[in-house]
């Protein structure tokens, strides 16, 4: 289906043993609204350095990992149960896996003495790219009466309180790995980041983020960390100023995150070939002229399930037989 990447980066089927082909999927996420990447009631934070080069403390909210690979799960699932591909009462998320569709084939579960399928799809941990002084906000919150109003009968309504939002235009930048991917795989995953608008707490009511792809690499190997890549991007912004406020520009932002991925290579020691700038927007275009099409869509979701059954039968459809 693609023609603007080499075939030779995937594999023809899924593989049981690494055969270490990796295909790195390069992005900046930026915050479209308020969203809340927190636990236990507040943001997640940590204290690191500020840069390779500027080793100032500086703190960071975090966005874990499964901030970012649940709802772009979500999102695949959703399709496939949309042309048919899978049916809920087969597979449900997070309670009854059925071990045989892309999502449970290429992102992994674990059913305790059932089984358990490693995830072929590498999310980390994600960190602003500003520090957390410069990135939240802290909101009110309150339940109104059907009247729009807090009181009802002289008594005020005490459901009120305050939490910890994500500003809008605040930046991770993230690296997701695909291990071993065949072209269908490739293309299910970059879909599921494509789509995926809203990340964190209460969804439906905010946590809109823009999923801006900087660049593709392919790799015999894994490559710098969401960590390094994000402090590096510091490095690269901060000039002469004292730290990085937002808002910052997101044209300005990307542009660091590409003069980033190159120098960051060099120190990985694996051989890759790096698409970024207008050999990406090439691919992208391809790719978005493929899954922006229903039919062509459709003709993906299904080959990526062949693949995942042909999968299942050959290695955990035996194993559970013995």
């Amino acid at each position: 289906m693609l023609h603007s990447i080499d075939q030779a980066y995937f594999v023809e089927a899924i593989p049981p043993k690494p055969m270490g082909k990796y295909a790195h999927i390069i992005l900046v996420r930026e915050t479209q609204s308020f969203p809340l990447f927190q636990t236990d009631g507040g943001l997640n934070t940590v204290h690191v350095n500020a840069g390779l080069q500027d080793a100032q403390s500086l703190i960071r909210i975090m966005l874990f990992k499964r901030k970012q690979s649940s709802p772009e799960r979500l999102v695949g699932r959703e399709l496939l149960r949309r042309y048919g591909l899978v049916k809920g009462e087969d597979c449900d998320y997070n309670v009854k896996f059925c071990m045989q569709c892309p999502d449970c084939i290429y992102y992994g579960f674990a059913i305790g003495e059932s089984g358990s399928e490693k995830s072929k799809v590498f999310v980390d941990t994600a960190y602003s790219l500003t520090g957390y002084d410069e990135s939240h906000q802290q909101l009110s919150f309150n339940a109104l009466y059907e009247e729009g109003k807090m009181t009802r009968q002289g008594e005020t309504r005490s459901s009120f309180g305050e939490q910890d939002h994500v500003l809008p235009q605040v930046f991770f930048p993230a690296v997701i790995t695909v291990k071993d991917p065949t072209e269908s795989e490739f293309l299910y995953v970059l879909n599921n980041i494509r789509r995926t608008k809203s990340y964190g707490a209460q969804t439906t009511r905010t946590g809109k983020v823009e999923n801006h792809i900087v660049g593709l690499v392919f790799a015999d190997g894994e490559i710098f960390s969401n960590l390094k890549f994000t402090q590096k991007m510091y490095d690269l912004l901060k000039h002469d100023k004292d730290k990085l406020k937002t808002p910052l520009n997101p044209d300005e932002v990307i542009q660091a995150a590409v003069t980033a991925m190159p120098e960051l290579l060099k120190d990985d020691g694996v051989v890759s070939t790096m698409y970024a700038a207008d050999d990406l927007d090439k691919i992208l275009a391809e790719v978005n002229a493929i899954l922006a099409d229903e039919a062509q869509l459709k003709e993906v979701l299904k080959q990526a399930t062949q693949e995942t059954q042909q999968y299942y039968n050959h290695y955990i459809g035996k194993e559970k037989k013995k």
